[in-house]
């Protein structure tokens, strides 16, 4: 095709892309016709087209706009925003209780004994009360001038506004000054102007009863109570000094499991009485909550946080700015993260584990971490109407200089626990670089055959249904085993001797040992947490070593290691012992293997007359022996003998402590092993 030809093609291409609907495929108009009607479009679009929305109606038109949509999570975000009023009372100090109520008929009440909202006459709007403009009004509210409260749940001034706007019926009651106020709205429009209702004594503060309207959230909209239960209660957990009175027919009547009718929140230790909850149970890596406090709401920012780490689940981090739940984080989550990030770092580095401790990253520390961070500071800055996520730039540095130095403090009070959390956060990291590792061996594969370890003689079966692997000690046995074999369903991998003992060595041997890292190519099934049955390439992995003291040695080291490294490969039953023979017996073209030395004395008394001059070799080892024998006595599916290594659900317990006694890093305890079996080990000398 020519260059005109392409250019040609090209913007006919174009034409199409940006021609009107239906344009497609029609016949080519010439340039002027097409153009004619644009300019009709043109003249009939004027001012009478630009539609001018005043007072609430922008928010009934685009509710998704002010509270993310008209879901359930958008629902009860009608109750965030009244209840957060409330709350800044609480945190400025005028108000000591908040009571929630939801009644039979979804009404839900509010309720503080704070100052309770302004009612005279808005200077700007003198025919109105302040709160009739707070109510009916976008952009209004006391908020905006730090003199009123120092720290608030955001500055978007659309709060209440918003609630009131999308409820079907909102009355306000305010008691300021011993007299008793109302007023009453339907949709976002006053019913009437503001109501004194007369003296009242012994109450002050603000009543807000609303039910969200049904226009906008359907026909079924109501109120979820266990959802309220639990917002209604954080509230509480995040401000120790206030108390939540809770009450909620609506939840009697439908029958909800888990929500009392009546109930008071009121936490002195706020968030770590929240973590000590969440976290009962659990296994915990550090039996101490770490927990603090710094400064105070108003100046410089305050920050509250509590961190426990468990062993058994999967952890969260919730945070707060000024008791406003942040679910999408923002930058306190980021400041806590780096100041716990650095901490253990510089802690490891006081141990003498720096080295280990410098591929932590903020992941790993966080992993099974049930976190609460909360702060509050003037003025904050939320991304988005709903302040799901925290935008504040000066809340890192506030949170990440607060809670690093007291985290240093925490961590050197107690150094064999900090050690603990050091381990576990590094055995996290270890675990990341290692699943990176694999999904990049993983990626070769796909395009290339995977590597295998040099010595391993696979099988010629693919498939892991009938095949197995021997795992043999030395060069040596490994030649015999090789050429003993069937090639089709046995494989061969020789380990030389004695491999590492996993229950006294670091993870950082561990991750080195050439043999074992070869052992673990071989499998494919991945170790530890990462274990997959599925990906294992043979249905019997069989040890096969010497039938004398060194070999049951190397054998113990083995099982020791899948024991502690892959406990499911010996739960699905894939592990086996060889039984190979110590002992060839041979008369008068009669010949016997014998296991050990109890097997050949009954050898020979069962199938050799007294006085035969029976001929007796004692194998030094598998690598002795010829291949045929080989084939004949241990590897020969029909005459050997294999050993299935099982553990009882009933043995789990003794047998990690056995494993821990007998080849863990503290020689004492096999040194007492010995001892309480000394008589044992004597009759049994005495016995051979």
């Amino acid at each position: 095709m020519t260059k005109a030809a392409k250019k040609h093609t090209q913007q006919g291409k174009m034409r199409d892309l940006f021609a009107e609907p239906g344009a497609r495929g029609l016949a080519a108009r010439p340039a002027r016709a097409a153009r004619a009607p644009a300019a009709a479009d043109a003249s009939s679009y004027s001012a009478r087209h630009i539609e001018v929305l005043e007072g609430l109606e922008p928010v009934r038109r685009r509710p998704g706009m002010y509270i993310g949509g008209t879901d359930e999570k958008a629902l009860h975000h009608l109750f965030a925003e009244v209840i957060d009023n409330a709350m800044d009372e609480a945190l400025a100090g005028h108000a000591t209780f908040i009571e929630v109520d939801l009644d039979a008929d979804g009404l839900l009440t509010v309720s503080d004994n704070g100052r309770g909202v302004p009612v005279d006459p808005h200077p700007k709007f003198p025919k109105k009360s302040a709160l009739e403009v707070i109510m009916c009004t976008l952009h209004a509210g006391g908020k905006f001038d730090s003199e009123v409260y120092e720290t608030s749940g955001g500055l978007h001034g659309v709060g209440v506004s918003v609630v009131n706007a999308l409820s079907e019926h909102m009355e306000v009651e305010v008691a300021r000054q011993g007299q008793l106020y109302r007023q009453i709205f339907q949709r976002g429009k006053p019913l009437r102007g503001l109501e004194k209702l007369g003296k009242i004594a012994n109450r002050r503060g603000t009543r807000v009863r609303f039910k969200p309207d049904r226009e906008i959230f359907g026909a079924r909209v109501a109120f979820n109570p266990q959802r309220l239960f639990r917002m209604a209660r954080a509230k509480a957990y995040l401000f120790g000094g206030v108390e939540i009175r809770w009450s909620c027919a609506a939840a009697q009547l439908a029958g909800v499991d888990g929500v009392p009718q009546e109930e008071t929140f009121h936490f002195a230790d706020g968030l770590k009485d929240f973590i000590a909850r969440e976290t009962e149970g659990h296994t915990l890596v550090h039996p101490d909550v770490f927990t603090g406090r710094s400064g105070r709401p108003g100046a410089n920012g305050a920050v509250e946080w509590a961190v426990a780490w468990t062993a058994d689940c999967d952890g969260f981090l919730s945070s707060y700015c000024n008791t406003i739940p942040t679910a999408d984080g923002g930058t306190h989550e980021t400041g806590l993260r780096a100041a716990l990030l650095r901490g253990l770092k510089d802690h490891a580095e006081r141990v003498g584990q720096g080295k280990r401790g410098a591929p932590m990253t903020s992941d790993d520390i966080m992993t099974g971490a049930a976190a609460m961070i909360s702060v509050f500071i003037r003025e904050p800055e939320f991304q988005g109407q709903t302040k799901d996520r925290l935008a504040t730039a000066e809340a890192h540095k506030i949170v990440e200089g607060a809670v690093k130095d007291q985290f240093d403090h925490w961590l050197a009070g107690n150094p064999l626990a900090s050690n603990k959390l050091l381990e576990f956060v590094v055995e996290r990291a270890e675990e990341r670089v290692r699943r990176r590792q694999e999904k990049e061996i993983s990626r070769k594969s796909a395009v290339r055959k995977l590597r295998l370890p040099g010595k391993l003689a696979d099988c010629t079966n693919t498939a892991a249904q009938g095949s197995e692997i021997f795992i043999v000690e030395g060069d040596s046995a490994g030649g015999s085993a090789k050429q003993a074999r069937n090639r089709a369903s046995q494989a061969v991998l020789p380990l030389r001797g004695k491999i590492l003992n996993v229950a006294s060595a670091g993870r950082d041997k561990l991750a080195q040992n050439a043999q074992l890292a070869d052992l673990v190519q071989a499998l494919g099934c991945g170790t530890g947490g990462h274990y997959r049955d599925a990906d294992l390439r043979y249905e019997k992995v069989v040890i096969m070593c010497d039938a004398d003291v060194d070999g049951a040695h190397i054998a113990s080291l083995l099982i020791t290691y899948f024991y502690r490294q892959m406990p499911a490969l010996i739960d699905a039953g894939h592990l086996y012992l060889a039984v190979p023979p110590l002992y060839r017996l041979a008369h008068g073209g009669k010949v016997f293997y014998a296991r050990d030395d109890a097997h050949r004395d009954e050898l020979l008394r069962k199938e050799f007359h007294a006085n035969a001059k029976v001929e007796i070799g004692r194998f030094k080892g598998l690598g002795e022996m010829m291949p045929a024998q080989l084939k004949e006595t241990t590897m020969d599916p029909r005459k050997r003998t294999l050993l299935r290594v099982t553990l009882a659900d009933d043995e789990r317990e003794g047998a990690a402590d056995a494993v821990e006694r007998l080849m863990g890093a503290k020689a004492e305890a096999r040194f007492e092993f010995i001892q309480e079996r000394a008589a044992f080990a004597s009759d049994d000398v005495l016995d051979v």
